[in-house]
């Protein structure tokens, strides 16, 4: 059976990614989907532009570093405000990843066409959440990119029939969560472990076919796989507190 595999936040990590590809080895029938933060931090965001840019088996959504990077470029001009706002949040390095700095316009070209979710049946990729309040089609990128603490302390499901997976939470930020692990709520389960931090380093990648977890380490260089239970934590919702911080 192909398989269904959803990476999350890469933040410009190029050679952890290819090394979590590796241990992966996708077939010709497995598409590989991104949750969107593909930028910023890391060292090589436009290097992991152009390869989802250009492989047709792989598909992203935009994360809330896509929209700060959109915002930056505004009609084909530079919005300082915006642009400084995106320095200091992780973009220099993505800036600094272009070595003909034109070609960052081809990339923002295709971010404008990638979409804001996903589905894939049993399973609905978002970046960052859903607003349980509000039907999907009165929600935007401030909620889909950017969403936390009233998405995280749902206490019931916003889908009966499929399982929200996102990113941009780091997961070990989240109570009894360890580096590395995944943090799953009602309804929702967060792959984001934090690739850029020094706490973790650790890349994820979920396959919802058979059920297995793939990760790749920056600072260890090692990879590693295990079944959803070694490293899924349940998180009480009640338990989860409001967060202060503005920008992952």
């Amino acid at each position: 059976m192909s398989r269904q595999i959803v990476i999350g936040d890469v933040h410009g990590h190029y050679e952890t990614l290819m090394r979590l590809l590796e241990a992966i080895a996708p077939g010709s029938g497995d598409r590989i989907n991104f949750l969107g933060d593909l930028v910023d931090r890391g060292p090589d965001s436009a290097k992991v532009l152009d390869l989802v840019m250009n492989e047709p088996s792989y598909t992203t959504i935009r994360g809330n570093h896509e929209e700060m990077m959109l915002a930056s470029f505004t009609n084909g001009e530079i919005n300082e405000q915006n642009l400084q706002y995106w320095l200091m949040a992780g973009g220099r390095q993505t800036i600094d990843s272009y070595h003909n700095p034109s070609d960052i316009y081809s990339h923002l070209d295709w971010l404008k066409t990638v979409p804001l979710y996903r589905d894939l049946g049993k399973v609905w990729l978002v970046h960052a959440g859903i607003d349980p309040r509000l039907p999907i089609e009165k929600q935007s990128a401030e909620q889909f990119c950017w969403i936390r603490d009233l998405f995280h302390r749902q206490r019931q499901p916003y889908f009966q029939d499929k399982l929200i997976v996102t990113g941009h939470t780091i997961s070990f930020t989240f109570p009894g969560v360890q580096p590395g692990q995944l943090a799953k709520g009602i309804g929702w389960l967060d792959i984001d472990t934090g690739v850029y931090t020094l706490e973790s380093g650790w890349l994820t990648a979920l396959d919802v076919t058979y059920h297995r977890i793939y990760q790749a380490n920056v600072w260890q260089e090692t990879v590693r796989s295990h079944d959803w239970d070694d490293l899924i934590v349940e998180i009480d919702p009640k338990q989860v507190k409001p967060r202060r911080f503005a920008v992952k």
